[in-house]
Formats: structure tokens, sequence, C-alpha cells
């Protein structure tokens, strides 16, 4: 299970020991304090804390961060607006709360207690009778089930199929409840503990699909939206009455009294405001700016530092995906034309100098990535049935392009060319033309700020006018680019999935056939494939590690060799440039900077709150 991140090493004895659990599974005899998704969780049932947090931190301080682009509503759960991303993380609790330091174990939260069957056909939680909302009324079975409800029928389309996997939610006791399900899915059992409470009694009466900035949410969390001013600011202020504190999975968490999101109209804009004091803690993505950018006052004077985290989570996919929804990227021929023709060896030099490593499959950096060459053993196995419908290159190996370096990438251009002369294309009078006799063109659709994918696109845009290629890019506000890939309105587009050490069900949403057609959805490219969609089920429902391990592996083998994303740099480590009051513990979590772990573990430490 994984979360949609901004962003993107060796391995500690903290990640050795999470992934040496996950051997096989394991099932609660009796009601647990936590439930992983393979073997048992990490911690016992008498921990008193993460071990990335300190226990110890002080509270108080605050931390301001800059975000690119605008937001025209508060309501994370539903498909209509755009919101800030961290509302989802930061503003909402769920029965369970997630570890960052094992591939996918949940510790109780606003449940006390979970239980499951075996077979994790059902799972039950058992609420804390202190758990309460922001307003200080408490935390119902009630709330809980509507919550499930609500976001299963009106909510974001992300919510929908694991809701449409629910036999039942009953309630078993004054403070207790069931999930029954109606497949097979031992995900299922922990995705449900991760779903969003929100508090019935607000809603009565109102639209909760229609809703945007005109309802400021009341919640169990420890961040309450304090102010905001749409697309400019919003600010979230730590509840001095958060129920929560003394919990074990909270305790060293939430430290800070604010946490601010500042919003501006490019990269430039925010790093001059970080530079400024205006902002005091900034994450940066381009080594090269990193090296030669981050020499100002503040960080000569220590007032700044920087910190390098790093982490062994996949690489995730970044880069440019194609609609294959449009006649001319449903041939596997034309895209991979688009990757040779994108040189990457020269575009890498030219913007980081040529510090960071390309993405070379969508799980690389970690141990779930496909192995070079042909498949074998249990991944040939499961590819096997689907061998007339594989996309070459899945079964025999396949990897990407690499160019000599030089701006002309001649070598690229002879096999673009010979990709598309094989898939009926052909230059008359210096324009790529069609099969249909139609010039071949298409748009590149950019969000707004995004100055480096842009400045990728200007040198992409030379190679494919060189061979005739007619390409239009459109630049838009968030808004607009929300609106139009969530109705697929593009034909390239700017592209960002992060991907977990515990893939799961969040896969359909990704590359799944039924998502392909479904608004809102995450499949971008819009690929069907059997292939895809059977490695989805078997990674879903495998009974032991080696089987999920060659499930995914398969799965990686099948999206790469799909061509559906143009790859560019993979992030095995994040760069954090932050007020020296900011302070974090050591050793990281496994997934080092990832959703909530800066503004919830880390702290705020000068004078005024050392103890």
């Amino acid at each position: 299970m994984t979360a949609n991140f901004f962003k993107f090493p060796s391995l500690g004895n903290s990640t050795l020991t999470a992934l040496a659990i996950c051997v096989g599974f394991g099932a609660a005899a009796e009601p647990m304090h936590g439930i992983a998704m393979y073997g048992a969780p990490a911690l016992p049932a008498d921990f008193d804390h993460l071990p990335y947090v300190n226990p110890d931190a002080p509270k108080g301080g605050r931390i301001v961060t800059g975000e690119v682009g605008s937001f025209d509503s508060l309501n994370p759960h539903i498909l209509k607006g755009s919101v800030p991303w961290q509302l989802r993380f930061l503003a909402y609790e769920s029965l369970m709360g997630r570890s960052w330091d094992e591939p996918f174990t949940l510790y109780c939260l606003i449940c006390e207690t979970v239980d499951t069957s075996p077979e994790r056909d059902w799972v039950e939680f058992t609420l804390r009778p202190e758990a309460k909302f922001s307003d200080g009324t408490p935390v119902t079975v009630e709330d809980v089930i509507w919550s499930f409800d609500t976001l299963g029928t009106v909510g974001h389309p992300r919510y929908q199929g694991t809701y449409n996997r629910i036999e039942s939610i009953e309630k078993t006791g004054e403070r207790s409840l069931r999930f029954t399900f109606n497949t097979p899915d031992r995900e299922l059992a922990l995705i449900v503990g991760m779903r969003p409470i929100l508090k019935k009694a607000q809603w009565e009466g109102k639209d909760f699909a229609e809703s945007g900035l005109d309802v400021i949410p009341i919640t169990t969390a420890s961040y309450v939206i304090d102010d905001f001013e749409a697309g400019r600011y919003v600010s979230l202020k730590r509840n001095p009455d958060y129920w929560g504190k003394d919990v074990p999975f909270m305790k060293g968490q939430a430290n800070l009294d604010e946490v601010r999101m500042e919003f501006f109209g490019d990269g430039t804009a925010m790093f001059e405001a970080f530079k400024a004091g205006l902002l005091n803690s900034n994450r940066e993505f381009n080594s090269e700016k990193w090296e030669s950018q981050y020499g100002f006052p503040a960080i000569e004077s220590g007032e700044v530092v920087k910190s390098v985290i790093p982490h062994g989570r996949p690489s995730g996919m970044t880069g440019f995906v194609m609609n294959t929804r449009q006649p001319a990227f449903a041939d596997w021929r034309v895209r991979e034309a688009m990757i040779q023709l994108f040189n990457f060896e020269y575009i890498n030099e030219t913007l980081t100098g040529g510090r960071q490593p390309r993405i070379t499959s969508y799980f690389s950096n970690s141990e779930l990535a496909m192995k070079d060459g042909p498949a074998g053993g249990r991944v040939k196995e499961l590819l096997a049935p689907f061998a007339d419908s594989l996309p070459p290159g899945a079964l025999e190996g396949y990897s990407l392009p690499q160019g000599d370096g030089s701006a002309r990438n001649r070598a690229g251009l002879r096999k673009a060319m010979g990709l598309l002369e094989e898939a009926g294309y052909t230059v008359q009078n210096g324009v790529m033309t069609g099969p249909d006799g139609q010039p071949f063109g298409f748009d590149i659709l950019l969000p707004q700020g995004e100055t480096e994918a842009g400045s990728m696109i200007d040198i992409y845009v030379q190679a494919l006018q060189r061979l005739g290629i007619e390409v239009r890019v459109d630049t838009v506000d968030s808004a607009q680019y929300n609106s139009r890939t969530a109705s697929f309105d593009f034909d390239v587009t700017w592209f960002r999935r992060g991907l977990s050490l515990s893939p799961g069900n969040e896969q359909r949403l990704y590359w799944g056939s039924a998502a392909a057609d479904q608004e809102g959805s995450r499949n971008l490219m819009g690929m069907k494939s059997p292939a895809a969609d059977a490695m989805i089920e078997e990674l879903l429902t495998a009974t032991s590690r080696d089987d999920f391990l060659a499930a995914t592996r398969a799965l990686d083998r099948v999206l790469t060799a799909g061509r559906y994303v143009i790859p560019t740099y993979q992030w095995n480590q994040s760069w954090i440039a932050h007020a020296k009051e900011l302070k974090y513990a050591e050793p990281t979590p496994v997934y080092g900077d990832w959703i909530d772990w800066q503004p919830n573990a880390w702290w705020w430490e000068d004078d005024t709150t050392k103890k």
C-alpha cells in the first residue's frame, strides 16, 4: 500500500529486522496492538514509541514550507477541487497508524485493539474510549461506519475499490465493529485501518461531494486547520487538547505548534522566499542546484543547515507519461521511439551535472525490482500464460536506451526513425506523417511551476522537431491541470508515482484495466494489460514472501517493458535545507523522507523549548 507523494542507501539494522520478519503470514489469535502484511509487527504490544521519533521531543516552534500551485478546496476526500496534499495526512486520523520503518505494518491509533481471522476475510476493531474529535465529542462506531459509507459512495474514486470489497460493516459492541470482505485479499484488513475517520454530525444537511472551502473539518487529528486564504496559504495548529498525545504510536510525534504551507506561482519564487526566510524548510530535487545554489548567507552563517536523508524504498516512476487512449500512443513502437528520442544522458548532464541516476524500472532501488536479462524461475512461470500479449522485452529482458551524452543523440534518432517506419510513419516534406496521412504531432501538458520538467521538455522538443514531429507545450495552472488529468485530456504529461516496499490494492488504481476508463483514476497511461491485472492479483493473494516478490518483479517487467512513461532521474535520497532549530531523530526510517515524517516526527529546539 502506498500514497502518491510528490517526491522522492543502504539498509540499516531496523530495515533488516523489518524485512526479516516478512517471511510468511501470521494471524492474530486474539485482539492485537498492530497488524503486518507479512508476519507480525516488529514492535511488541508494550512498545513505548516508534523507533524513529524522539519520545522526549519538546513541543513548540513551527515549520513553514512552500508549494507550487494553488488550491480551492479543503476536502481531500472528494474528486472535486484542488486540495493541499498534506491535509489528507495531517488533518485526519484513521483507526490505525503506519510505521515508516517497516514495509507495511499498522499500529492501533483510534482503535485500542485489532483482530482478524487467519484468512483475513474479516477484521474487527475496538475503539479507544478516550478517542475524541477536536470539538471534544467522542468518536463512535456510528462515526466510523458513516465515514466508510460516505467515502465509499460519494468520496474520491480511490476509496470505492475497497468499499466494493466489503460485504458488511457491523457494530459488534458499544465500541467495536467488524468488517467482513467479499473477496480474497489479505491487504484489505490493513487498508480499512487506514481510512480517514470523519465526524458524522458535522455533515448533516451538507453535500459532502460538493464541499470545498465552506467547511472546516472537525477531526480527531493532532493538527487542526487554523487559518487559510484560498490559493495562498493554509495554517495548521497543534491542538493543545489533542486526545491521543499519550498513545504509544503518537508519542514523540506532532511536536510543532504550527505547520504552515505557503503557495507560489513557480519554483523560482518559492526558492527566493526560502532564501529570504519566509519559509524555514525546503526540499531540493536537483543535485546540481543543491551543490551550487545553497551557499546563501543563512547557510553560511549556520542559521540554515543542509540535511541528506537516505531511504530504502522503490524509486517509483517519475517522467512523462504517454496516454495510450490516443491512437498514436496505443502502439508500443511509437512509445519506444519517444523514449529513444529523449536524450537522458545529455539532459541529465545539462540540468544536474550528471549527478542523478536514471530510474531503470518502477521498483528500482529496492529488492522488488525486476532482475536484468530474461525472466527466470517463478517470475517466468507467472508471465508465461500471457506470453502472446506481453510487450516485447517483458520475458526476454528490457532496458532503457543509453545515449553517448552528445546533444545530437544520433543513435537514438536512428532507432526512433526505424521504429516509426515499422509503425507506418514516414517523413514527407520534412513533416512526420502518420499511417492515416496526417501530420504526426502531440501536446505535452505541464503543470505551472514545474520548471525542471519544462527545462527537460525544451531539450526534448528539439529532438522531436529533428524528425518533423510537431509538439505543443501547454502549461496550465494547478486547477486546470488536475481537471484535465482527471478526465484524461492530454497526450503526454508530467507524471510522478511513489511506490512502497509493500505494494498492494493501490496498484489496481495505478495500472489496473478497470481504472483505465474511470474518471479521476490514477491510471493516467490508460493501460489495459491482462498480465498486469494478474500480477496485481498474485501479489495481493500471495501466501509467501517469495511469491510476493516474484509477482512484484513480474509486474515491474510488464510495466517497464510496456514503455508507458519516459523515465527521468530517481531520488535515492532526499535533500532538505531547514532552519537549524528544526531537528529529527536518527536513525531515520527505512522510508526516509516520506509523507508525514517531517511534520510529525521533527521538532523545534531552541532556548525556549530546551528542557
